[in-house]
């Protein structure tokens, strides 16, 4: 199939749908797009009769899916006969228009060889007191793999979160869920169900064992399905403008990897304005090395009885954020503050206060409302809930 999609075919309706028709007995469907990458952007996807079977955005021009296997963004199981649809957002068309072609292969493929998973090997715990039996897990709540615009298989992100210090981390493609039989098979790191819900005013993190979550749906309609997280709300060309007719979702990632200069308060300050009880989480996005954070910078650090319970801790407000896993950090001990490996750091209350923390492990008494632990720059070095 070939067609052209015009700036007027984004601007009507930016989500397409290209339907074709499946026989009974196939055994096997690849979808192969074609068009010109230095001129424009189509995010690609897969429906069946039944629903949702894969996303990929623009990460991919290919997919494969069959009963048993499927490419990684998309979901293996039966091919029903009938009318499927590709799945086309005119992401990026250019004033001239953007020429495509679509080839829809019905032949038998072979299933791609799987790597082995390397060895999980991971630092020491840093030496922080348990909390009326509960204890502060280190961890990542924004992180991608193959099944979206990540280069990592699931085995090896996890391989490298450990290997930093984390105890947890959320794995949150793009608008899929591919990934989450992958989570539970992986031990020495809890991984955490999530789907990061993409549009072009905005993303958001829904965590959970919730299904897949419609990006097509207003926004209000996400947070019904569960914990929800605004994602980089000033994230240049993805920040968050969409808007919501409901209760704005407490939960906001604050602290993203790309708060490149963190004298610049405007995350902050968003916080604020979004409401008085945010509460502020953190996350790399990481998709590859060298690109956005490793995982865990930043680091969110939550209070709970085991990292499987971190969604508990999010939702119950128990979080704090540094810089990385062995970075200076503020941590609430009951009544008290923990300022750990913070000498020579700036504590700022809610209310402007400020004090010079004076030694690498200081207990200081703490209030209602965000802490936070600054250079004399005033660079954020450590948020704490």
């Amino acid at each position: 199939m070939r067609g052209r999609w015009t700036l007027d075919d984004r601007l009507e309706q930016i989500l397409r749908e290209v339907p074709f028709e499946v026989p009974p007995g196939t055994r096997s469907i690849t979808v192969r797009l074609a068009y010109d990458r230095s001129k424009g952007v189509l995010d690609l996807g897969c429906g069946s009769p039944y629903g949702f079977r894969g996303w990929s955005g623009g990460a991919r021009d290919e997919y494969t899916i069959t009963a048993e296997w499927a490419t990684p963004g998309y979901l293996p199981g039966e091919l029903e006969a009938g009318v499927w649809q590709v799945w086309l957002r005119l992401h990026r068309i250019p004033p001239e228009g953007l020429d495509y072609t679509l080839d829809i292969d019905f032949g038998p493929v072979a299933r791609p060889v799987a790597a082995p998973a390397p060895p999980m090997e991971r630092p020491p715990r840093r030496d922080i007191p348990d909390v009326e039996g509960l204890r502060w897990w280190a961890g990542d709540f924004h992180a991608h793999t193959v099944h979206s615009d990540g280069v990592l298989t699931v085995p090896e992100l996890a391989a490298l979160a450990a290997g930093r210090g984390l105890d947890f981390l959320a794995v949150t493609d793009h608008n899929t869920v591919s990934h989450h039989p992958e989570l539970a098979a992986v031990r020495g790191i809890t991984l955490l169900p999530g789907q990061e819900v993409t549009t072009d005013r905005g993303h958001a993190n829904v965590f959970g064992d919730v299904g897949w979550v419609d990006f097509r749906e207003p926004a209000d309609r996400w947070a019904e399905r569960g914990l929800m997280s605004i994602n980089h709300p000033l994230g240049g060309d993805c920040a968050w403008l969409l808007p919501l007719a409901k209760e704005r979702p407490r939960v906001a990632e604050v602290w993203h990897s790309g708060w490149w200069d963190r004298r610049w308060g405007a995350p902050l300050a968003w916080a604020e304005a979004w409401r008085d009880d945010v509460i502020a989480i953190g996350g790399s996005d990481f998709h590859r090395e060298g690109s956005d954070g490793l995982p865990g910078a930043p680091t969110t650090w939550v209070l709970a009885e085991d990292p499987a319970a971190a969604f508990d801790a999010v939702q119950a407000g128990r979080t704090a954020i540094s810089a990385g896993p062995d970075a200076p950090v503020l941590l609430r001990l009951g009544a008290d503050l923990l300022a750990l490996d913070a000498d020579g750091l700036v504590l700022v209350r809610p209310d402007g206060r400020r004090q010079v923390v004076r030694g690498e492990r200081v207990h200081l008494p703490a209030g209602p409302g965000l802490h936070r632990l600054e250079t004399h720059e005033n660079e954020v070095m450590a948020l704490c809930g």
